[in-house]
């Protein structure tokens, strides 16, 4: 109720703590006991609100330790992920927050912090990652944010090939494990397009304005592949063996994936993407133990990587 400028409803709190509404409404009794500062806010339709003027309840809304390592974790992550801009945005926010602590408070959380990244496998977490420089994702995240075009030099990653003066119109930065990509729409191709990060050696923003389309909808962009990679969409089968079923069953390998055990103990997953070729490369995670169904195109570049890899 404080933390929030419009306070909560009756909703938020059943939604919030799973409760009944009888018990959403004891709760807020409660606090209202225990707070006789709490304002009521009314809204159309009868609805109400209640929320705690700011300092309200002193201590009691200092962050925990897990307030504090949930924030190291999320800057850690994207430290490792090559968000370095977000990674320090994040450490700013945890240190403003432990500033607001007690000194004996801070000493002792620094050591829990430290275990507690540790035990998520954060701190350490081996594996490649493609090194992007600060100052690509502070134009890239400027140019979204400010809803302009970019000209931009690019080299593609396939064939090294420079493209310059690129005017681009930038929707989104994938980031995480493995290479990254902007999402943005291309004025060569009128249409949308992955952008490797790696590949910027020049950004310039310009002073044009960059509206995206209403009909865009990025959420069902990316699902449309498997990974990053935009192909037609077709209906992908596969079959985990018996001895994998268990694990494979614990996998979100797409959104629209629809998962069938069978009489064998085998497991059946489809979904419809593209993508083939991040699909092989997931693949051959699972050696021996997945069988490709559908489609026949996918079946054949499984084969053709795994002979080159022979090789």
């Amino acid at each position: 109720m404080q933390g929030r400028a419009d306070g909560l409803s009756l909703n938020d709190i059943g939604e919030t703590y799973e409760v009944s509404r009888r018990t959403a409404e004891r709760m807020r009794d409660a606090i209202r006991d225990a707070f006789p500062q709490v304002e009521e806010i009314s809204e159309p339709g009868e609805r109400k609100r209640w929320r705690l003027p700011p300092g309200t309840t002193g201590r009691l809304a200092d962050p925990s330790i897990d307030d504090i390592a949930t924030l190291n974790r999320g800057a850690e992550l994207a430290r490792q992920s090559g968000d370095i801009v977000t990674a320090d945005n994040l450490d700013i926010l945890s240190d403003r927050l432990r500033a607001g602590l007690s000194g004996p408070i801070r000493t002792r959380l620094e050591p829990d912090i430290a275990a507690l990244l540790e035990a998520d496998g954060v701190a350490l977490r081996p594996g490649p990652r493609e090194r992007i420089s600060e100052e690509t994702l502070n134009d890239l995240r400027q140019a979204i944010l400010a809803g302009v075009w970019i000209n931009a030099d690019h080299r593609t990653r396939a064939s090294g090939l420079l493209s310059q003066n690129a005017r681009l119109g930038p929707l989104a930065m994938l980031l995480g494990e493995g290479r990254q990509y902007l999402v943005a729409y291309s004025d060569w191709a009128e249409d949308v397009r992955l952008f490797a990060l790696a590949g910027f050696e020049r950004i310039a923003l310009s002073n044009e304005s960059f509206e995206r389309s209403e009909d865009f909808d990025l959420n069902v962009w990316l699902q449309r592949a498997f990974g990053t990679w935009q192909e037609e969409v077709q209906d992908v089968v596969w079959r985990f063996s018996s001895a994998a079923a268990a694990d494979a069953r614990l996998y979100m390998f797409h959104p629209t994936q629809e998962i069938t055990d069978e009489p064998d103990g085998s497991l059946i997953v489809k979904f419809r993407a593209g993508g083939f070729r991040e699909m092989c490369w997931h693949l051959f995670r699972w050696g021996n133990d997945v069988e490709i169904l559908a489609p026949t195109e996918l079946q054949q570049m499984f084969r053709m990587m795994l002979k080159k890899a022979h090789l």
